[in-house]
């Protein structure tokens, strides 16, 4: 071992050698490295950054949240029968709130796009939630100042309301929201409070972009015959699994379904969503990686080349090497480490360089560089040099001494 740890050292210290002596050739073989490692990390740290970007999302869904609602979030059926299913009643919420064993809170939900102002500012295209008390406890979301209304501020309808962060930022973008009145398609509204931001992949299904008000003073000012999202959240989450068939059961008798007709209502929840992004992600994760790897595979070819050229240079040096006693195993870590010295050098270019740059890309799309990105591409690199470094370095490494030495 001890045997072989000096040998490496020694190849090492010929490779640099070797390197510094040809320095415009070592930058610009190196430079097909550099491009392919710049495109594989970037494209890694997309795919990541896109990948934490939902897993962040679908947390505002919550994994002990099912959602009772009349379409399904992901479905392969005819859409035409789909969209013919009843309506959903607000009244629901409290039957299901009254029948359920499993639920610890249940909220209705529904909503409309409508333009909120204050003053001078406005935004347009404000989604308006009309809901309960309960609703903080069925969502993922979280007060970042004030407080939501009350039961009995929810029950008298009270001009009341609760604010995403992008509602803020365009009405409020250097005041204090709270104690404020807005309009909301006209009509007054008292801020009491405001959500945490959330950002994310789901836009509108966020809280950023949403005004929350009592259901009844929904329901006064913006129409009852709405279309209602009924949020459970279920008690423990061991039991969500009989939480949701129980709630099927429920509804199927609220709905008035006799046994062998299908459900006419769907219950979504969080892991919906995941199941149907992982395949996804792992196809343009597979095809994107495949694409940049192509730069990389160039970038392989131009080093082996290289380090052809740079054995028939030094062939005479290989003869006297093996002349002197050097063995077959030397040479080839010799010409191994060069190669592996040349893409490690070009990895770590690589690596210098796409980590402002995916800082420029995180301005229009979500990325993110862990460790195990940086890991991965350096082992890459190493990988690369090996695997371009050998035919040329085995090459060196079967030369006959007393031929090398005629070599001219």
């Amino acid at each position: 071992m001890l045997y072989f740890l000096t040998e490496l050292k020694e190849g090492l210290a010929i490779s640099f050698r070797a390197i510094r002596a040809n320095k415009m050739r070592s930058v610009l073989t190196t430079l097909g490295i550099i491009i392919g490692i710049v495109s594989v990390t970037l494209m890694a740290t997309a795919i990541e950054g896109v990948n934490r970007a939902f897993e962040k999302s679908a947390e505002a869904f919550g994994t002990d949240v099912l959602y009772i609602q009349k379409f399904p979030w992901v479905s392969n059926d005819d859409w035409s029968t789909i969209r013919n299913r009843r309506m959903l009643e607000v009244s629901f919420a409290a039957r299901i709130e009254r029948q359920s064993m499993f639920s610890a809170a249940v909220a209705p939900v529904v909503g409309t796009a409508r333009r909120v102002t204050y003053i001078n500012n406005s935004m347009e295209g404000a989604f308006i939630s009309g809901t309960t008390s309960q609703y903080l406890a069925t969502a993922g979301v979280t007060l970042g100042d004030g407080r939501f209304f009350t039961a009995d501020e929810a029950a008298g309808g009270r001009p009341v309301c609760v604010v995403g962060a992008t509602v803020v930022e365009n009405l409020f973008p250097r005041g204090d929201p709270i104690g404020k009145t807005i309009r909301v398609a006209g009509y007054p509204y008292t801020i009491i409070g405001t959500m945490e931001k959330q950002g994310g992949l789901f836009g509108s299904f966020t809280a950023d972009t949403r005004v929350f008000v009592p259901l009844y003073s929904f329901q006064n000012q913006f129409g009852g015959r709405r279309d209602v999202t009924i949020q459970v959240k279920v008690a423990d989450l061991k039991q969500l699994d009989d939480a949701k068939l129980e709630l099927e059961g429920i509804m199927r008798s609220l709905r008035g379904l006799t046994p062998g007709k299908a459900n006419d209502f769907n219950i979504n929840q969080q892991e919906i969503l995941t199941q149907t992004f992982a395949p996804i992600s792992l196809v343009i994760a597979s095809i994107g990686l495949f694409i940049t790897g192509l730069s990389l595979f160039v970038g392989g070819i131009g080093i082996m080349n290289i380090m052809f050229v740079s054995v028939t240079e030094r062939t005479r040096e290989i003869g006297i090497r093996k002349a002197i006693g050097a063995k077959r195993r030397t040479i080839l870590i010799q010409f191994l480490s060069e190669a592996a010295a040349l893409c490690l050098i070009g990895g770590i270019i690589g690596l210098a360089i796409a980590f402002p740059l995916s800082l420029i890309v995180d301005k229009f799309l979500p990325t993110a560089m862990p460790l195990s990105v940086v890991f991965i591409s350096i082992a890459i690199s190493l990988v690369v040099g090996l695997i371009s470094g050998f035919l040329p370095a085995y090459r060196a490494a079967k030369m006959d001494p007393v031929e090398a030495l005629r070599y001219e």
